[in-house]
């Protein structure tokens, strides 16, 4: 045993051992002590010893609306140790990226949540198990009737994986809905519609429709369904857990924008 735990030892560092030091060697160290927010014109701003944060690729002033989300990031930055790991600050990447997309790419955010709802996770049903078909009409046949009641819309959920064509007057209605909201709404619906699968259960979370516990239940009910049946894997345990993480940082974004 002893022989197997030294021979162990002498390779350590191979394979995924040896890329995470590798990682971990790419990583910037901490360089500052304090992290506060200061308010400037504009909102606010994250700071790092007293001075304001920068995004990393286009150095474009980290400027928040509102205080809350300003003082989530500086926590993210407290909260880092010898290194710095961007994979832990979901809420200073979720801003940078929005501030490094810029107001020029708000319509292209706008045409992919709707390209999501006109291909939409809850409108292609199995059509067995009965157990399984049972669950996606529980949670998918309600999200879209409220959607559709609040909206005035329609929707054409289909068995199978076939395309099936969405009325035009029903994105055409989503897309108006869509049509004047900010920057940091649109990228924080951009994340979570790329979390769930679906962009009919964003729209339905920004106005209110669902709780975020809805829609994550419903996005993952195909999930659920094998994970009873097959038990669970835990690399997608773990997987799910850090996209909940970024699913509850992009709600934080939208609480603190509609209050």
């Amino acid at each position: 045993m002893r022989d197997q735990l030294e021979e162990a030892g002498k390779h350590r560092d191979d394979g995924y051992g040896r890329a995470q030091h590798h990682v971990k060697n790419q990583l910037p160290k901490r360089f500052y002590h304090q992290t506060g927010v200061s308010p400037v014109d504009g909102g606010f701003s994250v700071t790092l010893d007293g001075r304001s944060t920068r995004t990393p690729d286009k150095k474009i002033p980290v400027v928040v609306p509102y205080a809350d989300i300003a003082t989530h990031m500086a926590d993210e930055w407290a909260a880092q140790h010898e290194f710095i790991d961007p994979a832990t600050m979901p809420m200073v990447r979720l801003i940078n990226s929005a501030l490094e997309s810029g107001e020029d790419l708000v319509p292209a955010f706008r045409d992919e949540v709707i390209k999501f709802a006109g291909n939409d996770l809850l409108l292609y049903r199995a059509d067995y198990p009965s157990e399984l078909v049972a669950e996606q009409e529980t949670h998918w046949d309600t999200a879209l009737v409220r959607v559709a009641r609040h909206f005035g819309v329609s929707f054409q959920p289909t068995v199978g994986v076939m395309h099936q064509e969405q009325p035009a007057t029903t994105l055409a209605r989503l897309t108006d809905v869509l049509s004047h909201e900010s920057l940091l709404v649109m990228t924080a619906l951009v994340s979570i519609t790329g979390l769930s699968g679906s962009g009919i259960l964003a729209i339905g979370l920004w106005h209110k429709l669902f709780t975020p516990d809805e829609v994550w239940t419903a996005a993952h009910v195909d999930e659920d369904f094998q994970n009873r049946q097959w038990g669970v894997d835990e690399e997608a345990a773990e997987r799910r857990r850090l996209r909940r993480v970024e699913f509850d940082t992009a709600v934080k974004v939208l609480d603190t924008l509609r209050n």
